[in-house]
C-alpha cells in the first residue's frame, strides 16, 4: 500500500488562503503541546515554577498567542534559555539573530 502524504493532500484539496490559514492553526496548536512537553521533559510540575501559580501555567500552556516576554519568564523557570533568528525567505542572506538569553 502506498503511503499518503496527508498534508500534501490536503493542499491540493484547499484554497490557498484556507490551507495557509489551516496550517498555521496546526503549528500554535503544536507551539502549545511543545510548551507542555517542554516542562515535563525537565520533570517540571506546575506547582515548580514559582513565578506563576499553578492556574497561571495552565492558562499560558494553552494559550493561542502570547508575548516573547512571557514565553522568555516561561522558559527561564524551567532553566531553558530562548533564541530568535530571522532569516530572508526569497535568498541566502545570513540569519540574524534577534534575541537570546
Amino acid at each position: 500500500s502506498k503511503k499518503i502524504d496527508f498534508i500534501s493532500e490536503l493542499e491540493k484539496e484547499l484554497p490557498k488562503e484556507n490551507f495557509v490559514r489551516a496550517k498555521s492553526q496546526a503549528q500554535k496548536e503544536l507551539f502549545l503541546i511543545e510548551l507542555r512537553e517542554l516542562r515535563k521533559k525537565f520533570g517540571i510540575n506546575q506547582e515548580d515554577i514559582k513565578s506563576f501559580s499553578q492556574s497561571g501555567i495552565s492558562k499560558l500552556e494553552n494559550r493561542k498567542d502570547m508575548k516573547i516576554s512571557t514565553l522568555i519568564e516561561y522558559l527561564d523557570n524551567i532553566g531553558l534559555n530562548i533564541e530568535i533568528k530571522v532569516s530572508p525567505k526569497k535568498n541566502n542572506l545570513e540569519e540574524i539573530i534577534l534575541l537570546k538569553t
